[in-house]
């Protein structure tokens, strides 16, 4: 008789805490009878959802504070212990973090469920009679998650687009928004610069997804980005939590592409929440406060790239070092044939679809030709070379260096960015200006 009373109760706390009208209609409901032990076939078979405790499990040797300290953490232990059925550890776990933080409204969503599974089989997240809408967003957030904990980058693979980042890049960002998830990789300086992944975190992005085009369109943009600012000390609104870190949206190709829009910032959560559904900013990416301040010292104003991707695409490290190694020659040889003054082969690293300043590529290349005429020698050094590959299906490479340019007549130095696209299977500039 002790579950009849105590079980309606704990489901109308529940119901209180994440605003879920039809879960608290349970508690109004007769308790049902207990469900008939499941044969053992299907005891031996176990389901993201079980449907009743095993002893088989080993435990936990992490503490339950220690994993409270860590939300992600937390979740990943959940996720584990219920996939081994052991209901009696995932929920301790649960209560615990809803302890530490208890606007973290997915876990309350997790107990329920948890409490729920006591009585009936359940097969998926927040297994109320009739959906809602925050319910749904509480759903999708928690199978977001649950996709990171199993699937996490392998070692011995990195993302695509991180082909070289200048020796003062100690970090890179790279978002996958079809798996809301954050990637932290440190510019490895001992293994020659190759990325190591550092960590990953949970994100929200667009109420309408990515692929931003325009102002107000509620989507997140895909591309390579940098930070321009750390806005983490100045007084903001309580809707971007901690911080608040803007990236260089519209960038010259997206400008270029007519794409528009501002305020595309990495920024932190509100006051009265613990984390946001997967889709439910105005473009913005949106971290939990705890996970902002965790990536603040990686990120670097003027520095760190952000790049945004519809799903990360991933290499082995022997692919990327022949990527990047045949991109680094391809830089050269454009370095090379401007330093030799043939102006012919020079233009001929430029796409046709050129265009930069005002000018496209015949206005371009008579202004090169002019200039060349008047030169006896010219010396070019690049220095600080990065090169990022734009995400999606268009084949492009973003290229930014610092540029020392010296001849007879004159001298200059300048950070130079550079998009080169793959034309006929040869990369060809089809845009340079000022960084």
């Amino acid at each position: 008789m002790q579950k009849k009373s105590w079980l309606p109760l704990l489901l109308i706390g529940l119901a209180a805490a994440i605003a879920i009208p039809s879960v608290i209609q349970l508690a109004t409901r007769q308790t049902p009878a207990p469900e008939p032990a499941l044969p053992r076939s299907a005891e031996t078979t176990l389901p993201v959802w079980p449907s009743k405790p095993t002893t088989s499990a080993n435990p936990s040797d992490t503490p339950a504070q220690s994993l409270a300290s860590n939300p992600e953490l937390a979740l990943t232990q959940i996720f584990a212990e219920i996939e081994q059925n052991n209901l009696g550890l995932a929920l301790q776990h649960t209560e615990t973090l809803i302890e530490r933080h208890p606007n973290y409204r997915l876990a309350h969503l997790i107990k329920g469920d948890l409490l729920l599974a006591r009585r009936h089989p359940l097969t998926t997240f927040g297994a109320a009679p009739s959906g809602t809408e925050k319910i749904s967003d509480l759903r999708a957030e928690a199978l977001r998650r649950l996709q990171a904990y199993r699937e996490k980058p392998a070692p011995e693979q990195v993302p695509r687009y991180l082909l070289q980042m200048r020796p003062d890049q100690r970090y890179a960002v790279v978002i996958d928004t079809q798996r809301s998830r954050l990637y932290i990789y440190e510019n490895d300086l001992a293994t020659g610069g190759r990325p190591r992944f550092v960590a990953d975190y949970y994100v929200t992005q667009g109420k309408l997804g990515a692929d931003k085009f325009y102002e107000g369109d509620k989507k997140t943009p895909l591309g390579v980005y940098h930070v321009t600012a750390d806005l983490s000390r100045q007084k903001l609104p309580d809707l971007y939590g901690s911080g608040a870190f803007p990236i260089n949206f519209p960038n010259e190709w997206d400008r270029r592409r007519g794409r528009g829009g501002s305020g595309i910032w990495l920024h932190g959560t509100q006051s009265d929440t613990f984390a946001r559904p997967p889709l439910a900013s105005d473009g913005c990416v949106v971290l939990t406060n705890q996970d902002l301040d965790a990536i603040r010292d990686h990120l670097q104003v003027g520095l760190t790239p952000v790049i945004i991707s519809p799903q990360v695409e991933w290499l082995s490290l022997d692919d990327w070092a022949k990527e990047r190694e045949e991109f680094n020659r391809t830089i050269e040889a454009w370095r090379a044939d401007w330093e030799s003054r043939d102006t012919d082969r020079y233009l001929a690293h430029y796409s046709r679809q050129f265009s930069a300043g005002g000018q496209d590529f015949t206005q371009f290349a008579a202004q090169k030709r002019q200039v060349n005429a008047g030169k006896t020698w010219i010396k070019l050094k690049l220095d600080k070379i990065s090169i990022l590959r734009n995400p999606g299906a268009e084949e492009m490479v973003v290229v930014t260096f610092e540029q020392d340019y010296r001849s007879n007549n004159l001298d200059n130095r300048m950070k130079k960015r550079q998009y080169w696209v793959r034309e006929s299977g040869q990369w060809k500039i089809i845009y340079e200006g000022a960084a």
